[in-house]
């Protein structure tokens, strides 16, 4: 009886062993957390306070479109025509400049009824939309509305906290969408969640090209080096300067460490530890960020500017990204733009672009859409406001 006991109770041992194993251990110090919950007060736009925005030496600020509720991201047209999605609206707006002075005077809408539409981009006379679960494309008409929408796929993962895809077309033909976690830290299921998915046009079907980015909404291609580049949002929750938002330089087949680990391989404390490995040695095998910026800035819109001598000098390969701001940090933080400097096709540094929309303890404007005309023109979207800004070289 003894024996029966005695075999019992190691059976039930190892049975806990084996589940432990799989679903990985919990962390081995205890750590805790401070959720700040911190929104900065809203202030309506009004046109005097283009006055309080700063661009860099050279360049102009001006409004080239208000009233647009909220819009998100934007798309340059090849006619001039700007395209807004707005996801809260479920539409897409298109904007015409008909007298060339960059405030837009003409706005229709040309796609109707998309819920949550966010994602846009452009190919070979189609326009593309997605939102979180679905893609589809529009036959373009020649003065810039559509025709009847072409249903490509709708099974990308569950929205969860991160709707907003994006997506955009690479060098290589191949469409690339970022696909955000469906929480703050989870350890996704499905392994198309946290990452960068291509996506081959000729039959549609998608493969997993980068994974372990938490939300990566702005991304562009180098357009000396056509090398993939992203920021990416830093999870919520664990501290006023931790982790920070990430500049990657994304390739195929690396993984870029969330949940486990943020920045250049720092592993996430509160992490439990991955089935059969610690998450010391499981961060040894990511990918590490190659510039860090200040935490819970809320990186949306990313884009280089294009390799043109339109563009002014020394912004060639650079590239623009819009912070939308804090809601979870002491001192507010970000609602602004910032250059990201390269050198030798790696990122090196930020510096502010446009800002003022934070003033004290209030705010008027979040960034989030942005583009950049092969003149070197840049557009940014103020979802907040419905302000569309144009920021030009003198």
């Amino acid at each position: 009886m003894k024996k029966i006991i005695i075999l019992s109770l190691l059976f039930t041992c190892f049975a806990f062993q084996g589940v432990n194993a799989q679903r990985g251990f919990p962390p081995k110090e205890v750590t805790s957390s401070k959720s700040v919950t911190k929104y900065p007060e809203h202030l309506d736009f009004l046109p005097e306070m283009v006055k309080l925005l700063k661009v860099p030496e050279g360049w102009t600020v001006k409004v080239a479109a208000s009233g647009l509720g909220k819009p998100r991201m934007l798309y340059n047209g090849p006619n001039g025509e700007m395209y807004i999605t707005r996801r809260d609206a479920g539409d897409v707006l298109m904007l015409k400049d008909t007298d060339g002075d960059n405030v837009f005077d003409d706005t229709k809408t040309i796609v109707a009824e998309f819920k949550g539409v966010h994602g846009i981009t452009m190919k070979d006379g189609f326009l593309y939309l997605c939102n979180n679960n679905e893609l589809r494309r529009y036959k373009l008409n020649p003065d810039g509305t559509v025709g009847e929408k072409q249903m490509l796929f709708k099974d990308m993962p569950s929205a969860g906290q991160h709707p907003n895809r994006t997506m955009d077309f690479g060098p290589d033909g191949k469409l690339y969408i970022s696909v955000g976690t469906l929480c703050n830290d989870c350890k996704e299921s499905d392994k198309e969640a946290a990452s960068m998915l291509q996506v081959d046009p000729d039959t549609w079907k998608r493969s997993i090209y980068a994974s372990g980015l938490r939300n990566t909404i702005g991304f562009d291609w180098h357009p000396q080096t056509q090398e993939l580049w992203g920021i990416d949002n830093g999870g919520d929750t664990k501290g006023n300067d931790w982790p920070p938002e990430e500049v990657n330089h994304i390739q195929q087949g690396k993984n870029y460490g969330f949940p486990f680990a943020y920045g250049k391989r720092e592993v996430d404390e509160s992490r439990e530890d991955p089935a059969g490995n610690s998450k010391e040695e499981w961060v040894k095998n990511t990918e590490p960020s190659v510039l860090e910026l200040q935490a819970h800035m809320a990186p949306i819109a990313f884009q280089f500017f294009p390799a043109s001598t339109s563009v002014p000098s020394g912004y060639s390969g650079d590239g623009l990204v819009c912070w939308h701001g804090s809601w979870n940090r002491s001192k507010p933080v970000g609602f602004k733009v910032q250059r990201i400097k390269f050198q030798n096709g790696r990122a090196i540094s930020a510096d502010d672009f446009l800002e003022g929309f934070l003033v004290g303890k209030t705010r008027f404007g979040r960034p989030a859409g942005l583009t950049i005309t092969p003149q070197g023109v840049v557009y940014v979207s103020d979802d907040v406001n419905g302000v569309l800004y144009c920021i030009k070289q003198k």
